[in-house]
């Protein structure tokens, strides 16, 4: 009886010494899965039902965070975001309770970089070689050899506005088709190959004008709001080419539209939108050098797997006491 008492008490610390890990509506595969993790965390799936409650006494956070949640989860040391957006739970446009604690925030700052780059790529290659013309050439079932619009990448300039792990892979992807890549970023960035210049936000109005294309693949923060406005829609290069596939918020839409129906740019592509979803009706759809898609560009066959792997990742870290990886600096937004 005293060595079944002595069992349970032991038992018992150790349960106790587990750490609570909630996750936001989590099916049971993926409890499972992250479960598998480590004994040392207990996950807990949560909804908008329970999670007040379980948060009293939780440890972290999958998921999206409200400011709400955050002043609920007293013990909560650690949010990991699913995507590479923070602008949403650190709510940059006023306080945030989780912006000025001491929870330490991560997110997939790199985990979508392929196939965003991808996307960013095949809008500009579709524009580049017409291919939205012979799409329609396919619904009238008649071959037209229109052989007009037809552009090389080759040797042409690309600045790509935000060289962090969506960037860095645009650049890469437009060094591979011959482009000459200038990167705008205020980190300072190492060197590779694949970008010969860096130049920091304030020196924007410098290299729009030598674009052939501007990626924009930057996090909105309150210091990249609207940073290609007006002026710079006017100061890019006829016939040039205009990319968007991280945050709407980072672009002017009326100064687009007002760049596509003067015929200065040769055409567009948004995957984000600030109003988003682009709202029916908008002038913008109205282009036919406009591709629209509907922030989906991080989507692909591989992306979920890779941010339960970061996920996994930094939950075996968080209970080893061990720096986690892409810790996002609240203050900065990124």
């Amino acid at each position: 009886m005293l060595r079944t008492l002595i069992l349970f008490a032991l038992a018992t610390a150790a349960l106790s010494a587990q750490v609570k890990i909630l996750g936001w509506n989590m099916s049971p595969a993926d409890v499972k899965d992250y479960q598998a993790v480590t004994g040392k965390a207990r996950i807990v799936s949560v909804t908008k039902e329970n999670v007040m409650k379980e948060l009293a006494d939780a440890d972290a956070f999958i998921g999206e965070i409200t400011p709400q949640m955050v002043r609920a989860g007293k013990k909560l040391r650690w949010v990991q975001l699913r995507s590479a957006g923070v602008e949403r739970v650190l709510h940059l446009s006023g306080g945030s309770d989780l912006r000025d604690s001491q929870i330490v925030l991560t997110n997939n700052q790199v985990v979508q970089g392929p196939e965003i780059a991808d996307h960013a790529m095949a809008m500009l290659l579709s524009l580049t070689r017409n291919i939205p013309n012979f799409i329609e050439m396919r619904k009238g079932g008649k071959w037209t050899a229109r052989r007009d619009n037809l552009l090389e990448l080759n040797g042409r300039t690309a600045v790509v506005i935000g060289v962090g792990g969506i960037g860095f892979n645009i650049a890469i992807r437009a060094w591979a088709h011959g482009m000459r890549v200038i990167g705008v970023d205020p980190e300072d960035m190492p060197y590779n190959p694949f970008v010969s210049r860096y130049v920091k936000p304030d020196q924007l109005d410098e290299v729009i004008p030598l674009a052939d294309v501007v990626f924009i693949s930057a996090p909105h923060t309150q210091l990249s709001h609207k940073m290609m406005g007006p002026k710079q829609f006017d100061l890019m290069k006829k016939d040039s080419f205009f990319i968007a596939v991280s945050r709407g918020g980072i672009y002017d839409l009326p100064a687009l539209v007002k760049a596509l129906d003067s015929k200065r740019l040769a055409g567009a592509g948004v995957d984000v939108t600030d109003p988003e979803p682009l709202p029916e009706g908008h002038s913008l759809w109205k282009f036919d050098n406009a591709i629209i898609t509907p922030h989906i560009a991080g989507r692909s066959d591989k992306d979920n797997a890779r941010m339960n792997d970061t996920v996994k990742a930094n939950i075996q870290r968080f209970v080893d006491g061990k720096p986690l990886i892409n810790v996002v600096d609240k203050q900065k937004g990124y």
